[in-house]
């Protein structure tokens, strides 16, 4: 028992939860570095938010082919030769000197750490407990919290020394050996070798999305989690500077905190999930009672005054968490045979949304004119984060709402 424990935590965990570091210090870095980059290339609002959000579109891109090569080849195989794209892409971003070679690096960056969420997900539900999957969760997402943390305070320290481009380069390095680590360190579990025919598996991704279950459920999820990355991952930043008056060193101090709340946020929602699910609460209610609070942090955020904006911002990060707990749930619903194509189909709703959600936040930033010191308008915030929110609570209504919708189509077609 303890030599198998060791071999979960060491050899399967570690590797991948390193990965997700990585990803998701390369998804929020450009919040701290995105004064560099204007001031280097010139980017208006409109091109930060799309170069920001190039990453999240080949990451969504690939999400339905990566269920299928999780199902197939194992998570093992399939993330670390991905990784390799994310060192390259890495790489050609330090080295770029046009706005198309930044957009070029950026997206190889989306496509590689495509599967660092979604292959660890997969590889729990292959050497965790069944009960354990939301707890097992929780930890890795925490990991990629410390991700987020690694991408403020320490890299606005970092370019007090070097630059933005040595610190890509060393993201590259270090993105290529966690790519070997896991293709020599993780062990293959045997019989979970695909049984399937690529025409089944195909038909699997079928079943996910012609499911009520996963149509009820995916709105919320979708919305809640695209405006948490599309707004942590670049817009905080900027927000914190423009409209509460920080300057840069007290954004960075402050994103650091909001990841911070984050960590907390993936381990404490994840840990209370699993423990109301033992008290027949289901991890379906846990995730959208989290996601409400989210949306109550979101709304204080936009009308209280500046001056108590911190303690309101760490609830952001806290409930921005919230969305994750869907993941389980959805796949509880599903046999574990689909486990990486559910997953993996609620991914690329989420990130085509967060790329849609990062990049409509800059456009619409751009309406208003850049004011003095390259400030971008108060105004031109509130309206972005409003639209956003408007569409979190179109889902929510929609949740609330398709049960009896549900039932009333059920009840016609008895007709």
């Amino acid at each position: 028992m303890k030599k198998h424990s060791f071999t979960v935590l060491f050899q399967v965990f570690l590797p991948f939860a390193a990965g997700y570091f990585l990803s998701y210090m390369y998804r929020v870095v450009n919040a701290v570095i995105s004064p560099d980059l204007v001031a280097d290339l010139g980017l208006g609002p409109s091109a930060l938010g799309l170069l920001t959000a190039s990453y999240f579109i080949t990451f969504a891109a690939f999400q339905l082919p990566l269920g299928i090569l999780l199902d197939r080849f194992g998570p093992r195989r399939t993330e670390s030769v991905l990784l390799l794209f994310a060192g390259l892409g890495a790489f050609i971003f330090s080295q770029a000197e046009s706005f198309a070679g930044l957009i070029l690096g950026r997206a190889l960056i989306g496509f590689g750490v495509s599967a660092c969420l979604m292959a660890a997900f997969k590889a729990y539900t292959m050497w965790f407990p069944r009960e354990k999957w939301p707890m097992v969760n929780g930890f890795q997402m925490a990991c990629g919290g410390l991700g987020a943390l690694a991408a403020t305070s320490p890299v606005e320290a970092a370019l007090g020394i070097t630059d933005w481009r040595t610190v890509f380069l060393v993201l590259s390095l270090l993105t290529v050996l966690n790519g070997a680590v896991i293709f020599f360190i993780v062990p293959e579990k045997q019989q979970q070798q695909p049984t399937e025919t690529l025409a089944a598996q195909l038909d699997g991704i079928k079943i996910v999305f012609t499911s009520a279950a996963f149509w009820r459920l995916a709105p919320i999820t979708t919305m809640s989690q695209a405006a948490f990355l599309s707004i942590q991952g670049l817009w905080a930043g900027p927000w914190l500077r423009d409209v509460a008056g920080f300057n840069r060193t007290e954004v960075a101090a402050l994103l650091f905190w909001i990841a911070v709340s984050m960590i907390a946020g993936f381990l404490i929602l994840g840990k209370t999930a699993e423990r109301l699910n033992r008290r027949a609460i289901s991890i379906q209610a846990t995730a959208v009672s989290g996601i409400c609070l989210f949306m109550v942090a979101q709304l204080l955020v936009l009308t209280i005054p500046t001056s108590a904006t911190i303690p309101v911002w760490l609830a952001f990060g806290f409930f921005g968490t919230s969305g994750i707990i869907a993941y389980p749930a959805l796949s509880q619903a599903f046999p574990i045979n689909l486990s990486g194509r559910v997953t993996t189909a609620l991914n690329l709703l989420v990130f085509v949304s967060a790329f849609a959600g990062q990049w409509a936040i800059g456009a619409i930033i751009a309406l208003w004119p850049i004011g003095e010191g390259g400030r971008y308008a108060v105004a031109g915030f509130k309206t972005a984060f409003l639209v956003m929110l408007a569409l979190q609570a179109i889902t929510l209504a929609w949740f609330l709402l398709t049960p009896q919708l549900f039932h009333n189509v059920q009840e016609a077609c008895k007709e």
